[in-house]
């Protein structure tokens, strides 16, 4: 089993009841080291996020204090998209060391993004869940995206094009079909949150999927899926059988 899966816990090395710094670890053992010679899949989450930390506080290790946080705010996605308001009320947190997190998963997002616009989405399904996961999946309130395709099914570019609350958002085909006109697109991967956790479509995402797929075939671009994403979970209306697309 490899790090990022592990939930085993690192047992912070003592002496006399004091935390010894990570410099004093054996080699193997520190997270850079360890990163170095067994690579990142090596390392366990809060590992991974001590090397982002760089230094611990008093009392508390880098790897201690990373372990602290993913405690308190219960798993690496929600801490990842946690304000600077929610993370500064934690023991050693600052403004530097959000800003260092945010940073870091922006790379992360933007990297999903400039793989998608040089492979065919429909060629690589995990980045695009990834991508979508990224962006929205552990909002609290509905967003609702549109991945504009070239004709080779190349991301054009990942709109946020509505906002809602906690229950729902207001979607406008007529809208929709506007901005894929703008930006040339060939065809279109719709994707929404739901915030309550639970990712199966209601009666009205069906009903707007089936009023997108008709608006969108009188201009000719393709609805080749709407997904729905939760904390943890994703929804395919395509994988479902709930919308045929077109294979040409």
């Amino acid at each position: 089993m490899n790090g990022r899966h592990s939930h085993r816990n690192i047992v912070a090395r003592t002496t006399g009841g004091v935390h010894s710094p990570i410099s004093e670890w054996p080699k193997g053992q520190q997270p850079r080291e360890k990163l170095r010679l067994a690579g990142p899949e090596a390392l366990s989450d809060a590992e991974l996020l001590a090397i982002f930390l760089r230094v611990g506080v008093k009392g508390k290790t880098a790897v201690t204090l990373a372990q602290d946080l993913l405690g308190t705010f219960g798993s690496l996605p929600r801490l990842l998209n946690s304000s600077a308001e929610e993370i500064t009320r934690c023991y050693g947190m600052g403004i530097s060391k959000w800003a260092q997190i945010q940073a870091a998963y922006e790379l992360v997002k933007r990297s999903l993004e400039h793989e998608l616009m040089h492979d065919s989405v429909l060629g690589s399904p995990a980045q695009m869940r990834e991508l979508i996961q990224a962006k929205i999946g552990h909002l609290p309130h509905e967003v609702f995206l549109c991945l504009h395709l070239d004709s080779k099914n190349r991301l054009i570019e990942c709109q946020e094009l509505f906002r809602g609350s906690v229950a729902q958002t207001a979607i406008y085909p007529r809208e929709i079909v506007k901005e894929a006109l703008i930006r040339n697109s060939s065809a279109l991967i719709v994707a929404h949150n739901h915030p309550s956790g639970d990712p199966y479509p209601s009666k009205k995402d069906i009903e707007l999927t089936r009023t997108l797929q008709q608006a969108l075939q009188w201009v000719a671009i393709g609805l080749l899926d709407h997904c729905i994403v939760s904390q943890s979970s994703f929804f395919s209306f395509v994988e479902a059988g709930i919308m045929d697309i077109d294979p040409n």
